[in-house]
């Protein structure tokens, strides 16, 4: 009885503690908030040591002290908000000195400079007879350049206007103010700067090397794509246009982000200097994006065309199905040779395209022969093309061949038997015919029909 007793009283003790533990639970459990389900296993503990008493209290020191550590950690490593605003303050400040102090040190040493062309000719003058006043002796040296061999490095020192004197240091600053700006993680006031910078100094490759560089920051713009929309947009306040070689780099970086409604703006709208590699970067992007495969072809067709890509830009507009606006072209740039059209045709097999090709156009006579455009097709293994365009002239019958055959000058009768022998092969038996016939027609031999195959030819023997 006794050791039940004590058994009982050891119980009773515990589960006093648990109700206490419990009861100071509810109290705060309207301030705690878990972030994970309580009931669930606390990670890193099996189950038996779940409910174990001393197995949670080491638990719970041990993250008592991650706590502390982390704590600690975050007091060394960030700081407040507030105190990220005092800093800048203070860094407003003290930028504001250092503008002044440098435009106080440029304006002693324009004095210095001064003073020294001065001394320097004040020794001159002495050491002369000083028979002229010392004016007329200044204005002399500018004349004749008698000091440091520059006149125009006299006349500027001693002008009271600094300004032209201090153009390098300006480009100077410009250049070590971008890069401190860069040191700091100002991107945007970098991009911003670089574009404002005098002469365009910071608009070359170098900058966009820097912000290659920084990549992209999450939550935050990318800088390089910031930097070609702030220098294009730009663009028509200065009298040349960007160059080349940054166009070609900021189509590059626009296309990358999937950003083609800027690319459109930029090619369009700005004043950018276009080469043969921006147009095939967008062609390229288009042969991959095909929902957007039309407005990157009429993108480099204006590129193309701005440099004189002519066969390029037919191309684009062949492939946007503008067969009407491409035979317009060829018309009105001619220099299109029978080689650039076959090839053309072999790029872009429209049916509509070679029929317009090979037929009279506004009254001229066709660019291609249809004989030799069709065996071209056969012979670069584009067989469905060509017997697409063989399904499309047997159905005009006899007449239609004849007429055509009449109307190209450039196949000759050994091609137009080549191409009868292709028409035997894949089963048009009646347009090989026709093409014979007319062949035997022109060479002047007369064929014979089967309704006169009765007549006896040896009959004008007899009479």
């Amino acid at each position: 009885m006794r050791l039940i007793e004590n058994n009982s009283s050891k119980i009773q003790l515990q589960i006093d503690e648990m109700k206490q533990l419990r009861a100071e639970y509810d109290t705060k459990e309207q301030y705690c908030i878990f972030c994970k389900d309580p009931s669930k296993p606390i990670p890193g503990m099996t189950l038996q040591e779940s409910v174990s008493l001393d197995a949670l209290t080491k638990y719970l020191k041990h993250l008592e002290d991650k706590y502390a550590e982390i704590e600690q950690l975050m007091s060394k490593k960030y700081l407040p908000a507030q105190r990220k605003a005092d800093l800048d303050e203070e860094m407003i400040v003290v930028l504001e000195r250092r503008d002044l102090a440098e435009n106080l040190n440029n304006e002693l040493q324009f004095r210095h400079q001064r003073l020294q062309i001065i001394s320097q000719a004040l020794t001159l003058w002495v050491k002369s007879d000083m028979s002229r006043s010392f004016q007329d002796f200044l204005e002399h040296i500018q004349k004749n350049k008698d000091l440091h061999g520059e006149q125009g490095i006299v006349e500027e020192l001693l002008e009271d206007d600094p300004g032209k004197a201090k153009e390098a240091e300006i480009l100077l600053y410009y250049i070590e103010r971008f890069n401190e700006l860069i040191s700091l993680g100002e991107y945007e006031k970098a991009v911003y700067f670089a574009a404002n910078s005098p002469r365009r100094i910071l608009q070359n490759t170098g900058t966009v090397s820097k912000f290659k560089a920084v990549g992209k920051i999450r939550g935050k713009p990318f800088p390089l794509l910031l930097f070609f929309e702030a220098i294009f947009s730009i663009s028509h306040a200065f009298k040349h246009p960007v160059d080349a070689e940054l166009t070609l780099e900021g189509i590059k970086c626009g296309l990358s982000e999937k950003r083609l409604d800027l690319v459109i703006n930029w090619v369009t709208q700005e004043r950018l200097t276009f080469s043969e590699e921006s147009g095939d970067v967008i062609f390229d992007y288009g042969e991959q994006d095909t929902y957007n495969k039309a407005k990157c072809l009429a993108l480099a067709q204006i590129i193309y065309s701005e440099c004189g890509l002519h066969k390029k830009a037919l191309l684009c507009l062949c492939k946007q199905g503008q067969i009407q606006g491409a035979m317009e072209y060829i018309q009105q740039f001619k220099d299109f040779s029978s080689d650039d059209l076959m090839q053309l045709i072999k790029l872009c097999p429209h049916t509509e395209l070679i029929q317009c090709l090979t037929k009279e156009w506004n009254g001229k006579p066709p660019y291609l022969s249809f004989g030799l455009a069709v065996l071209h097709l056969f012979s670069v293994d584009m067989k469905k093309v060509g017997v697409k365009l063989l399904q499309e002239i047997n159905k005009g019958g006899k007449d239609a061949v004849e007429h055509l055959m009449i109307n190209d000058p450039f196949c000759s009768l050994e091609k137009w038997q080549e191409l009868a022998n292709i028409c035997l092969q894949n089963g048009f038996d009646k347009l090989s015919n026709d093409i014979m016939s007319v062949l035997r027609s022109q060479a002047g031999v007369t064929e014979i029909s089967e309704d006169d195959y009765t007549v006896n030819l040896m009959q004008h023997v007899f009479w």
